[in-house]
């Protein structure tokens, strides 16, 4: 592809955005000097997650910790429970980590990828991003939609992942050395506006004229990808423990999935389950529930069993039930909850 083919891309996306750029709350208006904070902030949280959810924890964030000081100086604890629900939660660990991390340096980001990625947390596309957005760096910012985009421009027939270095390159390719972060934040409103998964909205698209995709008459199935195999199915009992009012709430371990967070006492997620050989007391148990929640490498069928007692005598919180949802229970553990708290009503 010619360097003028690749301007020319650039300035027609650029010209597009300037009249539809999404307004979202991390986003520095008009000519506005973006926040690194504001811009770090939002990255971390919309990894494998939407814009619609992001939006309210954000907000919330930057109400209760405006700075990266305050985000540094807040207690683990109150942070995880803020982030319940976002999912992924290594990644509000290493939030506050990398938090610390930057306050300890005088509380400044660093502007270039190489030093960025240094930070805890922060990987190749956040780099990119922050670097790009906040401090205008030319980089070469790819995320899921700016991948769609890409296989699209150029049909890609390669399946993903191994589409993904080619995909690196013609991105490098068009992307310009003015206004880069711009450039990053209209390829992404681009895949999720116009570009879609399923049906893209070709006839107003700035990059029609060109795009490969569009050209092949079925733009819709790039990205290539391989099938997906099944994912393995695991099984587990969560345990719903009610004394005068309360429900006993544990800890996780601050390793592994939903490491640190507060949840309902459960045993092993295995296969076969080990039902009631885990629980956390002698009780009269009975099931009042049951579901499914998929994770990124299992699927996990859990049931619900409910008991209640006069002892309070188990390891762990007795949290309110009427204040339960001041707990930051992961989105798991608050469906289970809430078939406990509609089972009672």
């Amino acid at each position: 592809m010619s360097v003028d083919s690749g301007s020319n891309r650039a300035a027609a996306l650029l010209a597009w955005y300037d009249r539809h750029a999404r307004r979202l709350p991390w986003r520095a208006e008009g000519r506005a000097v973006p926040d690194p904070y504001r811009v770090w902030l939002s990255e971390v949280m919309l990894q494998q997650t939407t814009v619609a959810a992001v939006k309210s924890y954000f907000e919330t964030f930057t109400t209760r910790w405006p700075t990266v000081e305050a985000l540094a100086a807040a207690p683990e604890a109150d942070v995880m429970s803020a982030w319940a629900g976002l999912g992924y939660y290594a990644r509000a660990r290493n939030l506050i980590a990398c938090a610390r991390m930057v306050a300890e340096k005088g509380g400044r980001f660093p502007d270039d990828e190489e030093a960025l990625r240094a930070l805890p947390g922060i990987g190749r596309y956040t780099a990119a991003a922050v670097a790009a957005i906040a401090f205008g760096r030319r980089a070469v910012v790819i995320d899921g939609n700016v991948e769609r985009v890409i296989a699209r421009l150029f049909a890609i027939e390669e399946p993903l992942p191994d589409a993904r270095p080619r995909i690196a390159e013609h991105a490098d390719a068009i992307t310009p050395t003015e206004r880069p972060g711009d450039f990053a934040q209209a390829m992404m409103d681009l895949g999720a506006t116009i570009c879609t998964p399923r049906t893209p909205a070709c006839a107003i698209c700035p990059l029609m004229d060109g795009c490969a995709g569009h050209a092949s008459g079925a733009p819709e199935t790039y990205p290539r990808r391989r099938p997906k195999a099944a994912k393995p199915v695991r099984r587990g009992t969560m345990f719903w423990l009610e004394s005068d009012g309360a429900v006993l709430l544990v800890r996780r371990p601050a390793r592994g999935l939903l490491g640190g967070m507060r949840a309902l006492p459960t045993g092993p997620w295995a296969a076969p389950d080990p039902g009631l050989a885990e629980a956390p007391c002698d009780a009269d148990w009975r099931e009042i529930g049951a579901g499914r929640h998929v994770f990124t490498h299992f699927a996990l069928d859990y049931r619900v069993v409910a008991a209640r007692t006069m002892s309070r005598s188990n390891a762990g919180e007795w949290w309110p039930i009427a204040e339960l949802d001041a707990a930051g229970l992961p989105t798991l553990f608050a469906r289970a909850a809430q078939l406990a708290v509609e089972e009672a009503a």
